[in-house]
Formats: C-alpha cells, structure tokens, sequence
C-alpha cells in the first residue's frame, strides 16, 4: 500500500460558521484522499494509509451530534489497522481531534488547538506541525486564507520529508457555492507540480476575483476614464466599433455586456447601476492595458 505523506489542518471559523482543510504531499492528488467536510457537520482529514471511509462516516456521525472526539474514536474502534492510521477532525462546534497511529511513519504527530487540528506524517520534524499551528492561531481573516496561512508556514519548516508532489484546500459554508446551490466555498487543487503550494494560492487568489464581493466603497462608476478605457480595450478585442469616448448608450450597455460575459465577470458588475468591481477594473487593466 503506498503511504500519503501529508500534512494538513482541519478548522472551524465560528464567525463565518465555515468548516475547512488545507492539505499538502508527496502523493498525487492528495485532494482527491484526504479532505471530506459538510456545512453543519465538521470537516475530516483522514491520512498516512488513509481509510476514505472515515470522511463520510465521521461527517454522518458530527452531523448526528456527535463531537469529533466521540466520532474519530468510534472509526478507530473498528479499524483493525488503526495503527496506520492519521486522522484529524473538527465537528459541528468546532471541537478538535487529532489522532496518529503508533505505526506511522517518523516523523509522525498532531496537535489541536482553539477550533483547529494540525497533523503530519512522513515529515522532517515536529516543527512542521508547530509552524502550522502558530501560524493559523496568529492569522487573520477569513478562514481559507488563515488555512493557506498554515500550510505555507508548514512547507517553509521543511514539510513533507519526501518533497512535494500535491496540495489542495477544501472549504464549505452554507449556500457558499456557485450560485449559493451547495456549501462548497472553495474546493480547489493541485494534483501534480513540483511545487504545488504557491499554485494553489494562486487559484484561490483567482477565485476571490472572480466571486469575491466588493463594498460600495470599492465599487467603480462606470463612467468618465473607466467608461473610455473600457471601451478601448473592447475595441481591441472586436467587441465595438465607436468611438472609445464616455457616451454611454444602447450599444455600448450591448458591448460591454458581451465584454463582461467574456472575462465571467457577470458577479463583479452591475450594468443596471453602471457599477464594476474595482478589483475586476484592475484585472482587466493589468491584462488588455499592453
């Protein structure tokens, strides 16, 4: 049986009431093994020889009330290889559990801390751990940016004592997903790469752009040296043919609908109010500002 060198953190967030893991390896698609979560339930990491079946029976368990404690004892209890087994769960609540089985692989432990647990297998010390714990307690904002937080300090201490190979972040909240159909906030990896980490940053930084909200403070008018870069830089992508002035009408509102529609950023602006995200403005003027 190959053995998924990994480390992760489970955590709770009771201001956003969100659930998530960040996880890294030297296995492929780690993401695709360890992380199992359910808004209002808890959130599992299950890995060293990971028993897949702990997700979605330790999430049917917190879901019931169990506490993590309570849930990650019982799928031990009936795992005869439960000494090969790493495990880390946060319920409902947010109450921490980590468990790691006397047969896995050096270096090999966990800790919980308040609403989280960090644990590893395979890595070059305890300091793996530890960095990943003191850099979530002293992270700010939302939940998967502190869980980023954590996994990167727990590479730069040395990480997976085999290299690295995979990382993924798997984060839910009620009616957090795409168009609020499912709890799924973010649930993003990278299976394969030298050097996953830094990349997946990068694809939660997109997803913020692309379904991150903006207060009215950081919302522009769509009028003035907005209205004539924007049309510039529709122009230069075929999208229209008039003047690049600060005239709005009919065909421009059709453009830069099209224009919008293109880039998916239909969430970042308002074309009723004449209003677009000033992070997406600047997008777009990084990318056709050449």
């Amino acid at each position: 049986m190959i053995t998924p060198s990994t480390f992760s953190i489970v955590a709770y967030d009771p201001r956003s009431r969100a659930w998530g893991i960040a996880v890294a390896s030297k296995f492929p698609a780690v993401g695709a093994v360890v992380p199992w979560a359910e808004a209002g339930a808890g959130a599992v990491a299950t890995q060293a020889h990971a028993n897949t079946t702990f997700g979605p029976q330790g999430l049917a368990l917190m879901r019931d009330g169990t506490s993590a404690e309570k849930a990650m004892s019982a799928l031990l209890s009936q795992d005869s290889d439960r000494t090969l087994r790493q495990v880390g769960m946060v319920d409902a609540q947010g109450r921490p559990a980590t468990f790691t089985g006397d047969d896995c692989f050096d270096w090999a432990g966990g800790t919980t801390g308040d609403h989280f647990a960090a644990q590893g297998n395979i890595l070059v010390g305890p300091q793996v751990v530890a960095a990943m714990a003191s850099s979530y307690q002293a992270a700010s904002g939302e939940l998967p940016g502190r869980l980023l937080a954590a996994l990167q300090a727990g590479d730069q201490a040395g990480g997976d004592r085999r290299g690295r190979q995979s990382a993924a972040i798997l984060v839910v909240k009620a009616g957090a997903g795409y168009a609020g159909f499912n709890d799924r906030w973010l649930d993003y990896r990278i299976d394969d790469d030298h050097d996953p980490i830094p990349h997946l940053v990068d694809l939660v930084t997109i997803h913020d752009l692309y379904f991150g909200e903006s207060g009215p403070e950081d919302q522009l008018k769509i009028e003035s040296n907005v209205l004539v870069e924007l049309k510039r830089w529709m122009a230069g992508q075929g999208l229209f043919d008039g003047n690049p002035d600060d005239v709005w009408d009919d065909a421009t509102r059709h453009s830069l609908r099209q224009f919008i529609g293109n880039e998916n950023f239909e969430d970042r602006a308002d074309l009723g109010a004449r209003l677009i995200d000033r992070p997406v403005f600047e997008h777009l003027q990084r990318k056709f500002s050449k």
